[in-house]
């Protein structure tokens, strides 16, 4: 859908058709053959100069941004891989990732984007660093354009810094290598890590910039693939929990539902999917989550269905049942779910940040709030005498176990067991087993071999 809604977008009248698009960008920017660990050679001088020109370069890195936090679901404990069910070719390309094997994983092995992200943080550093360059534009609709490409670099350095160095909550973050941050459009720059502290302070900082640019609350259908305010706070609300910044996550969650409170009501038979484009609960439909060719890989973990309680109505509108063992997703099938942020996240997040700070009342009303709209009558009443029974600390423990049930699928999961515990998680695949151990190194990805290989400086820090 997504893709469908940008096609649409590019092929509108007094818009630059795709197809020009993409002369103007490969007349300025060409992917090498591994020249640099960017792959990024210029090969002209840049031709954009219109606001419509500046608009398309960042639409194209939209409608190519990648769907890395659906591919996560593989890594962690949602999906089970099976004989009978995962074909040959997902086998070939998913499997060394669904068992954490880093090492020596198959030549077929997909990757996540680490060159889509850099690539996208050029043009957004491209963007703005010709701000004041730009022409036939409103000054409104630069302001827009500039805060964007702050978001985008903020967002794909979070993603990267989230792949790629430790989890924030488990390392000393000033002593730990991070990602190279890329501030300059500059092509010939050798990067180098910076320490995981200065990554996390540049996203916040970048968050804080575009705020002072951004100037539309929220798209309309067709358009919200596009960062806008809210998603701004959202962002930074994602960040801070994260980092076990429990107080600025709180606030930031709280400035999130204020502008934007609406839960789908999952107990109501005219409710939809509240992870889909078109849900009221949708802030930023940005990222594909579980398309049809991700679905196909494996089935829902049955650790995962047995979560779901009797009554809570997202076990049959998430699931359909095929035998009492094994179930299919239903959340997911088309770009129709494109999900980058959506309301329910952030009740959770201001629950979990409240239980952490002991503000076990806010905790529980946030928690209500959500559960009210995903529970029938008599469940709902079940979950509000269960969560009185719980302590401080299980109570926080029982939030995490809500975003595995709210959040299935959509790419959270993998980056929650990082934050909190880093559990140990056991697979099986045709009577082997495979096991990541608790705090296991393989919870953080290998820097691209061909990123190391071109500039082996870049794993180095300080």
């Amino acid at each position: 859908m997504m893709q469908n809604m940008k096609s649409n977008i590019l092929s509108q009248p007094r818009r630059v058709r795709f197809s020009q698009l993409l002369s103007l960008l490969f007349a300025t920017l060409l992917f090498a053959s591994c020249n640099d660990f960017l792959d990024i050679t210029p090969t002209g001088r840049i031709i954009a100069r219109t606001g419509e020109e500046y608009r398309e370069l960042l639409t194209y890195e939209y409608k190519y941004f990648p769907s890395d936090r659906a591919l996560t679901t593989v890594r962690s404990d949602e999906m089970t891989m099976m004989p009978g069910f995962t074909s040959d070719l997902d086998y070939s390309t998913y499997f060394d990732l669904w068992r954490w094997n880093d090492d020596a994983p198959s030549t077929s092995t997909t990757y996540f984007g680490w060159r889509r992200y850099y690539h996208a943080i050029y043009i957004a550093n491209y963007i703005i660093e010709h701000k004041n360059d730009i022409t036939n534009a409103s000054s409104a609709d630069i302001e827009q354009l500039i805060g964007e490409s702050y978001m985008m670099r903020a967002y794909c350095h979070f993603l990267l810094a989230n792949l790629y160095a430790e989890p924030y909550t488990h390392c000393k973050p000033d002593t730990t290598r991070g990602v190279p941050l890329m501030l300059k459009a500059d092509v010939n720059a050798v990067p180098r890590s910076s320490s995981l502290k200065d990554v996390y302070a540049q996203v916040l900082a970048d968050i804080a910039e575009a705020e002072h640019h951004l100037n539309v609350q929220s798209w309309e259908k067709g358009l919200n693939y596009r960062f806008n305010t809210v998603s701004a706070q959202c962002l930074r609300a994602r960040v801070c929990l994260y980092m076990g910044n429990w107080q600025g996550a709180l606030d930031a969650s709280k400035a999130v539902i204020q502008a934007h409170p609406a839960l789908e009501d999952m107990t109501s038979s005219g409710s939809v999917l509240p992870s889909r484009s078109d849900s009221k609960e949708s802030i930023q439909a940005l990222e594909t989550m579980m398309d049809g060719k991700n679905i196909l890989i494996g089935r829902p973990a049955q650790s995962l269905i047995s979560l779901y309680l009797p009554g809570d109505q997202r076990r049959t509108k998430y699931y359909r049942r095929i035998t009492p063992s094994t179930s299919t997703l239903l959340k997911g099938g088309s770009e129709q779910f494109n999900c980058t942020f959506r309301s329910a996240e952030f009740y959770l997040t201001a629950a979990e940040a409240a239980a952490r700070l002991g503000q076990r009342s806010v905790a529980e009303n946030y928690l209500k709030q959500l559960a009210i709209k995903r529970y029938n009558a008599t469940a709902y009443a079940t979950f509000v005498a269960n969560m009185a029974t719980l302590t401080d600390n299980q109570l926080a423990d029982e939030i995490v176990n809500e975003r595995a049930r709210e959040l299935a699928f959509e790419g959270h999961r993998w980056y929650d067991l990082r934050r909190t515990t880093m559990p140990a998680l056991t697979k099986s695949y045709n009577g082997e087993t495979f096991r990541l151990n608790a705090g296991d190194r393989r919870y953080t990805m290998r820097l691209p071999t061909e990123a190391v290989e071109a500039n082996p400086a870049i794993e180095q820090w300080p």
